[in-house]
């Protein structure tokens, strides 16, 4: 199920900027009854539009982990070439993020590591080693600018 109308997408864009509001001020700040709003939430719940609901950390908080965002490109971008990498970087706890993606590279992941060392090994140990993979670039990143949250 898609976005029904602009009172589902007003409800997605508050709770994309406030996913722990109560049900009562989300239904005032869109104009709904708080049983209406709590219908069309668990609508939009029980249809996967929303997925679950998380608690955003900051990438440099008190335990100081390292961003590093690589791309992957495969040697072949067949479907079971793309299901077996997909499936292997799923066990991988410290990708965070990873989209498959047009252009230059097929797969862009942020990965989460202690230090510049503790990278190396998740290289030599986990990325060189995912099905298919061709070549891997990698940047780590200075500082957020712009994130969620």
């Amino acid at each position: 199920m898609a976005v029904r109308d602009e009172i589902d997408g007003r409800i997605l864009r508050v709770l994309r900027g406030d996913g722990r509001i109560s049900n009562a001020a989300l239904a005032a700040e869109i104009g709904l009854s708080p049983s209406a709003c709590l219908r069309r939430l668990r609508l939009l719940e029980a249809s996967g539009v929303i997925r679950g609901y998380t608690a955003l950390v900051d990438d440099a908080g008190a335990d100081g982990r390292l961003v590093v965002l690589t791309q992957i490109t495969l040697d072949r971008q067949t479907e079971e070439f793309l299901n077996r990498f997909e499936a292997a970087v799923r066990r991988c706890p410290e990708v965070r993020d990873c989209y498959l993606m047009t252009g230059l590279s097929d797969y862009l992941m942020r990965i989460e590591v202690r230090d510049a060392g503790d990278y190396e090994r998740l290289h030599k140990e986990v990325l060189s080693r995912l099905p298919g993979v061709a070549r891997i670039q990698s940047s780590f990143a200075i500082r957020t600018v712009v994130g969620p949250g």
